[in-house]
């Protein structure tokens, strides 16, 4: 079987790996922190620009309705 390679470090990093191990730690921590912005910025878009998006999208189709068409139930 081949073995698999951890990038997770364990322990403590002792002596000349140390910087390289925190450098490494903080460029991961960033991109989840990064990822994570942009997932909740992401979803907050998503959850106020959808119905407009359907409404602009509905008001520019062939025939062209009325507002008030769009919005009413039937």
């Amino acid at each position: 079987m081949a073995s698999r390679v951890s990038l997770k470090s364990k322990g403590k990093a002792s002596g000349k790996g140390s910087k390289g191990s925190q450098e490494e730690k903080s460029l991961a921590q960033s991109f989840k922190e990064w990822s994570t912005w942009t997932v909740k910025k992401a979803k907050v878009i998503t959850h106020y620009g959808f119905i407009p998006l359907v409404i602009i999208i509905g008001m520019n189709s062939e025939p062209k309705p009325h507002i008030s068409q769009l919005l009413s139930p039937v």
